[in-house]
């Protein structure tokens, strides 16, 4: 017989406890109530030393672990950079945001034949125009990415993704969603990846969709 690991004891456990004691059932079950009960005491000053690596994080978004440590000595903290700044940002998946957080558009370097179709364009209908973009969200400890689809007519959000990631399934699945209920006539975003990725044009083509796209450098022309 396997036995259950301890997270799986404890939810076992709490499941049965308004029917039957503890004790009765670690007897029945095998458990053993001193490994139930038990629970790993942290540092306090590690505690307090990662409230302030969270704070000095989301104050400086942009920042790595080597600056987040220079900060911390200058308040007059006794740390290392990766055995101890590294560990606990990571831990709180801070070094990943930090990475992230800068840039949401990688441009795609080829040749393309599309251009900005909106230039001289009056927008006067539903789903004449649809236009995607990319932001990014800043939760407590960590920041997330969000795509959205939106008709420029209604101000509709045709369809929306959230992500930890900047990777294909971001755009293409509001995309798929939008799609099973309406067609634009024109799709417009910027140049990324993201956008102009095979499968993300192909869906576009395959339901005849125009394709604009805003020039590069011209943030203003974005969704």
């Amino acid at each position: 017989m396997v036995r259950p690991k301890l997270t799986e004891q404890r939810e076992i456990v709490e499941a049965l406890r308004t029917d039957y004691s503890v004790r009765q059932i670690c007897e029945v079950l095998g458990f053993t109530r001193s490994t139930l009960y038990y629970r790993p005491k942290q540092d306090p000053s590690e505690v307090v030393l990662r409230e302030e690596i969270e704070t000095l994080a989301l104050r400086y978004p942009t920042y790595g672990y080597r600056r987040i440590t220079k900060l911390l000595v200058r308040m007059g903290y006794t740390v290392g950079c990766k055995r101890g700044v590294s560990r606990l940002m990571k831990a709180a998946n801070l070094l990943v945001s930090v990475k992230r957080v800068c840039q949401t558009t990688t441009s795609v370097d080829s040749v393309r034949p599309w251009g900005n179709r909106l230039k001289d364009l009056e927008v006067s209908r539903c789903d004449q125009v649809w236009v995607g973009d990319i932001t990014y969200v800043r939760l407590k400890a960590r920041f997330v990415y969000v795509s959205l689809l939106m008709d420029v007519f209604t101000r509709r959000i045709r369809g929306w993704q959230v992500s930890q990631h900047l990777t294909q399934p971001l755009t293409l699945k509001p995309l798929q969603q939008a799609l099973r209920r309406s067609i634009p006539e024109i799709h417009h975003s910027d140049q990324g990846v993201q956008y102009l990725s095979d499968a993300y044009v192909s869906m576009l083509r395959h339901h005849g969709i125009e394709i604009s796209v805003a020039r590069r450098g011209c943030p203003w022309e974005n969704g």
